[in-house]
């Protein structure tokens, strides 16, 4: 390899780490964004300063229930306002940041973790509950694997209690005493100064240069809810309002860039930026923009000539916003705009976007380059640096009128696994029947496995984890990830996507004799009394598997070398579906220690942990052919029917279960 080739690598594997960091911090703040917005609402209405006291003149008596809820007047520091910030919205972060890291166990121990760094210190603990709620989480998991497997039955849930509560109480007791005011406190007040230094000397503009490159570079969420509202939180406790909240989630200078492709864009991008133009500024979506961007990186000269001229509007009118605006809508801008604000954030989105539309049309006007297609492989290239599909995204390819549609309608969806066995065969089986429900009954939607797939068709569905694999066979389509098989939001995204490429009203029905849902399955013959146990004995993730696995090689299924390729399955890729349901199976390479397709069902009344998530039924799965798919069909749509779960739970004998599987 050369060494350009190295450096490139370099560059690449460094950003995605810094890519991946960031999106960490934000996913620990942007779960609880209606939180901030409930508290930004709470104060901008109930403060002394707030509507219902006409600005703080309307002279609302200090006994008030406004007051009151407030905490001004009689009832100073005793009102929503002050215990919402100092407690709730850090606990928040605390707790998602231990789930992140390891399920609700985690986020219990991030949240008692937390707790000691807000007791600890004076002041908000955002940065603390970032660093307490992940540690808590991380470091209770490492607990738990030193005497996972090791605890005599009956004692599971005395260990798991007392572990969390006293490894929670030793880390509340660091927050108290060593991280908050030895570490956090001094970090947060150097960096606040920061910000203040920069606002006292008019030199808060010149963050642009960082903050509009980077967001190209999708490290907009990161910047704007790892950094900026943490910070912007603070000062808006302080001062009543923040021009933090500003920085990143202005909409003017991406609506400036926009219109600018409206009036000198050629072919394909003048055409959908209309379209883009509505995503971006009404529903807050920036990185509809990103891609006109990336498709002339000069472009980023008129992002920054924008994004300055915005925030030095701000600092001069001393305009901000009391909560983030999330989405960076215009929308959720004013919703969050103190009244003495309005002014001042209203002329920097409109000089924003006028600085920003006329750099941008000198550079567009002066370019002589055609840039038909150029914003299809730019689109790609982002997609490529976020390291998933856009769906929002994916809809630049547009037509007259701004109307955006896909160069081509959706028709053949395939889901893909490992195996191509189980879980894409209840994937799709969900995925279908949304699909047709929706109408669209000339989209095929097949399950394959990775090896099986040809780049010949429109759309592939894949565990986030085999979506690198998936997409070295299939590069031609479009790629949806997941990471929940019964229940995942992009089934619906999927619907949307569909309901903008495929004309309304297409073809009749065209369904793959393959694949109908209601296809017989003899329920008795794949899924026999004697490889139902209602009682599992397992504790744990792996000996859930081999006590599945077992039940198959006893009725005859497979041969015992079946069972071990059912763990090598599972350490590549989960089996879990979400649901309270996993669903072991060998690798596609064990299909030879098959002898017959069979199911066993085991269920586990008290629980067990799989890869932190909670489960208590375990279906192992062994297919010989696409016998056994229909009958996965029918599990999958038991299992999201909670009344037929319940009865799952309810069930007393082999032969009930029988019957409700049966019958989906």
């Amino acid at each position: 390899m050369s060494s350009t080739q190295t450096t490139e690598a370099q560059r690449t594997s460094a950003r995605v780490h810094v890519q991946k960091f960031g999106t960490f911090l934000s996913n620990m703040v942007m779960p609880n964004i209606g939180a901030f917005i409930a508290w930004g609402l709470i104060t901008a209405i109930f403060i002394k300063s707030g509507w219902l006291n006409s600005g703080g003149s309307g002279g609302l008596a200090a006994n008030s229930w406004v007051a009151q809820i407030g905490g001004w007047g009689d009832f100073d520091g005793k009102g929503i306002v002050g215990p919402m910030i100092t407690y709730l919205l850090p606990i928040l972060i605390g707790y998602t940041g231990g789930k992140i890291i390891y399920d609700v166990r985690g986020g219990v121990v991030g949240a008692i973790a937390t707790m000691g760094v807000i007791a600890g210190t004076s002041i908000p603990m955002f940065m603390g509950a970032m660093v307490m709620g992940p540690l808590g989480g991380w470091s209770i998991k490492k607990l738990d694997a030193l005497w996972d497997g090791k605890i005599r039955p009956g004692f599971e849930m005395l260990v798991n209690n007392f572990s969390a509560g006293i490894w929670g109480m030793v880390l509340a007791v660091f927050g108290f005493f060593a991280m908050g005011p030895l570490i956090i406190t001094p970090f947060a007040n150097a960096a606040g100064s920061v910000v203040g230094w920069l606002v006292d000397r008019g030199l808060l503009p010149l963050t642009s240069l960082f903050i509009e490159p980077a967001k190209v570079l999708f490290l907009n969420n990161a910047i704007n809810h790892g950094v900026l509202t943490p910070l912007g939180t603070n000062q808006s406790l302080a001062e009543g309002q923040s021009i933090l909240f500003l920085l990143e989630a202005n909409p003017g200078a991406g609506l400036g860039l926009l219109l600018a492709y409206m009036v000198f864009g050629k072919g394909m991008a003048k055409a959908s930026a209309p379209g883009a133009a509505l995503i971006h500024f009404v529903g807050g979506i920036h990185e509809i923009y990103f891609p006109y961007v990336l498709a002339k990186p000069k472009l980023i000269i008129a992002m920054i000539a924008g994004g300055m001229t915005q925030i030095f509007v701000n600092v001069l009118f001393h305009s901000g916003l009391r909560a983030p605006a999330a989405p960076g809508s215009i929308l959720a801008v004013y919703a969050q705009t103190p009244a003495a604000s309005l002014i001042g954030v209203t002329l920097s989105w409109i000089l924003g976007a006028a600085a920003t539309f006329f750099v941008a049309a000198f550079i567009l006007k002066t370019d002589k380059s055609e840039d038909e297609g150029d914003l299809s492989r730019a689109t790609a290239d982002m997609e490529a640096m976020k390291g998933k599909k856009s769906i929002a995204s994916a809809t630049l390819a547009s037509g007259a009128g701004g109307t955006a549609v896909l160069t081509k309608p959706i028709r053949s969806i395939v889901f893909a696994c490992d195996a191509g066995m189980g879980s894409s065969a209840m994937g799709a089986s969900i995925l279908r029947r949304k699909i047709q429900a929706a109408g669209f009954g000339d989209v095929t939607v097949v399950n394959k496995a990775i090896a099986n797939l040809t780049d010949d068709v429109d759309l592939v569905v894949s565990h986030q984890d085999l979506t690198p694999r998936a997409r070295q066979r299939t590069g031609s389509a479009v790629h949806v990830s997941v990471d929940n098989f019964m229940g995942s939001p992009a089934y619906d995204e999927i619907v949307e996507m569909l309901g903008r490429t495929n004309a309304p009203g297409a073809a009749a029905a065209v369904v793959d004799a393959a694949v109908v849902e209601d296809a017989p399955a003899d329920t008795a013959e794949l899924l026999t009394t004697r490889c139902i146990t209602l009682s599992g004995t397992a504790r744990t993730r792996d000996e859930a598997i081999t006590e599945a696995g077992q039940l198959l090689v006893a009725a005859g299924a497979v041969d015992a070398a079946y069972v071990a390729s059912m763990h090598d399955r599972e350490k590549s890729v989960s089996t879990h579906m979400g649901s309270r349901l996993a669903i072991p199976h060998g690798t596609n390479e064990a299909k030879a220690s098959i002898r017959r397709s069979a199911i066993s069902f085991v269920r586990y009344p008290e629980g067990i942990e799989w890869n932190g998530k909670p489960t208590t039924f375990v279906i192992g799965i062994a297919g010989v052919g696409d016998e056994h798919l229909s009958l996965l069909q029918r599990i999958a749509h038991v299992f999201l029917d909670k009344s037929k779960v319940a009865a799952l739970e309810a069930a007393t004998t082999p032969e009930q279960v029988q019957a409700i599987l049966a019958a989906g």
